[in-house]
């Protein structure tokens, strides 16, 4: 396993790269250090993986920006340390492999914008999750406005920054913050099975959720219909995509199925 200086972890396991925030002691806060190697682990993983698991070392995922090595900056500093947060999430997000966050207690600011920037979320029972800049007298800068409002709504996430709002794992994942929830300690295991899944998958199936998927979601309704239709037809040409449905035809394939039936 290798660990950069200290901050992040990084292990390749079965093409799934294994991503750890390293800060235990600091609750795996945020510094500049971490964002760095952070950005480094995930462009390694985009090399040498087919998916990508972010998760956090000891008590909690991240619990946000490292308020101690914080320090009154210019203006001009805060525009372009928000915009060094954002070009490092943007590697998770707009990168060629599906990232999953395992997230566990603490999912805070900068750690929820963390988690915002990956495809699928996976909180056990002991998450919970806030934006406290609020209260802080700051604003977010690594993203919520943007990913974390389309993942709630506006309005839940003006109420988390309003009232200091706090939501559990269950309320998390009611209002769509995560896609699974499972009880305390699954996360990782719950993540890693996740991403095995995703790491078979068809690699111009995985460059259309992507990529175009969330393009199409800033696209009017002609538009965003006419860039289906073309990934459609650019997906069908791979050669897992004849195979796949040549097994399916011959019932060698799985079935959708019933998951209460399971």
């Amino acid at each position: 396993m290798d660990s950069g200086d200290g901050t992040v972890t990084y292990e390749l396991r079965d093409r799934v790269a294994w991503v750890g925030l390293d800060r235990p002691r600091k609750r795996n806060a945020i510094n500049d250090a971490l964002l760095s190697d952070l950005a480094a682990a995930a462009r390694r993983a985009q090399e040498e993986a087919r998916a990508l698991v972010v998760f956090g070392h000891g008590p909690c995922f991240c619990a946000g920006l490292d308020l101690s090595e914080h320090r009154t900056r210019e203006p001009a500093e805060v525009f372009h340390h928000s915009r060094a947060w954002h070009a490092t999430f943007s590697v998770l997000r707009r990168g060629r492999i599906p990232a999953i966050a395992a997230l566990h207690g603490a999912t805070v600011g900068g750690g929820l914008e963390l988690a915002a920037a990956c495809h699928l979320r996976v909180a056990d029972a002991t998450a919970f999750f806030a934006l406290p800049e609020g209260s802080r007298g700051i604003y977010v800068g690594g993203g919520a406005s943007v990913h974390v409002a389309r993942l709630i709504g506006a309005p839940r996430m003006m109420d988390m920054m309003l009232t200091g709002r706090v939501l559990d794992a269950a309320a998390a994942e009611r209002a769509g913050l995560a896609q699974y929830l499972v009880p305390e300690g699954g996360a990782r295991e719950k993540a890693g099975e996740l991403a095995a899944k995703v790491a078979d998958m068809a690699p111009l199936t995985v460059l259309g959720v992507l990529q175009a998927l969330p393009r199409i979601q800033d696209m009017g309704e002609d538009d965003g219909l006419f860039v289906e239709s073309m990934m459609a037809a650019f997906a069908q040409t791979g050669p897992e995509a004849a195979a796949r449905l040549a097994d399916f035809v011959a019932k060698r394939g799985a079935k959708v199925s019933n998951p209460s039936e399971g």
